[in-house]
């Protein structure tokens, strides 16, 4: 059983930078690969990015490539998100989530955090 609480959302004007974090119970964490989803108002939930078990292996989606960089620290079970060069259309709420196998697709993780908002202003 892993358990995850997300932090660092916030208002931020395009052009700014958050960093999400994303902290796990459980002495398991180091074997899950962890990714970020997010879900903005009337949509349904997208991939973001994916960090395999030992953080040497990520992926994005395309919108988000350059701009975003997922890392792990899995002494401190923790999983980040540091979004640079915000842009309106990233408001959503992010969830960070868990999984035996790294995949983009939201049903293949196991566990899911409550999320965090992430409001970028124009």
């Amino acid at each position: 059983q892993v358990q995850l609480v997300e932090s660092g959302g916030g208002l931020v004007q395009a052009g700014g930078s958050l960093e999400l974090s994303c902290a796990a119970s459980g002495r398991a964490f180091s074997t899950y690969a962890m990714g970020w989803f997010r879900q903005a108002p009337g949509k349904s939930r997208e991939f973001v990015a994916r960090i395999n078990w030992s953080g040497t292996s990520t992926f994005y989606t395309d919108s988000v490539k350059g701009r975003f960089t997922i890392s792990r620290d899995n002494g401190k079970s923790t999983v980040y998100l540091q979004m640079n060069s915000l842009k309106p259309e990233d408001t959503a709420v992010y969830y960070c989530a868990a999984a035996r196998t790294g995949t983009m697709h939201a049903g293949g993780y196991d566990y899911w955090g409550q999320g965090t908002q992430v409001t970028v202003s124009p």
